[in-house]
Order: structure tokens, then sequence, then C-alpha cells
């Protein structure tokens, strides 16, 4: 996380670091009680697991992505938990080419 480039919104917040010796990128997520009890907490880690396997998939990044969950994630709709998802992390993937 201290080494990556930072992408944050209202809800997420994305550390990237790009690692081409990798064979695949990795994800990892943190979902902190700020966000609600345990239901909720898992319910956010559900989905953004499920997301990010659909936004890989078609790409090939070979990083180390960090997803944290904000306060009010858990209130987010599938839509727009994944749409706020894909746009930090398109932005977050952007901000790594230029390095």
């Amino acid at each position: 996380m201290k080494q990556g480039r930072k992408v944050g919104s209202d809800h997420l917040v994305i550390y990237l670091k790009r690692d081409e010796a990798a064979p695949h990128a990795r994800f990892g997520f943190v979902v902190a009680k700020t966000v609600g009890g345990a239901v909720k907490r898992n319910l956010v880690k559900r989905r953004l697991r499920a997301i990010s396997r659909e936004t890989l998939l078609p790409l090939d990044v070979k990083a180390d992505v960090v997803v944290r969950a904000l306060p009010g994630a858990a209130e987010l709709n599938w839509t727009n938990l994944k749409d706020e998802f894909e746009a930090d992390f398109h932005s977050a993937v952007k901000k790594t080419v230029k390095q």
C-alpha cells in the first residue's frame, strides 16, 4: 500500500502496484467495522471479490491490488458499487502506466 498508486472515491480506496514478474493479478480486501456489522462486511467482501473477477478477466494486468471499503459501501447496490470500483480501478491502472 505504501509503494503503489492510490485512487479514492466516496466509498472505495484502491491501491495498485504493478508487478510484471507476477503470473497474474492479486487482490486483497480491507473492510473495517466502520462499514457495518459482520453480515454487511461479508456482503461487501463477496461483492468486491465478484466484481474484481469480472473486471480482471478481460484485462491482462499483472499487479497487486488492495481495495479498502469506506463507510457507506454496504449501502450501495450492486450496479453502483461495480461502477465505482471499475472507475477507480481503471484510473489506478492509468496512473501506474504514467510511471
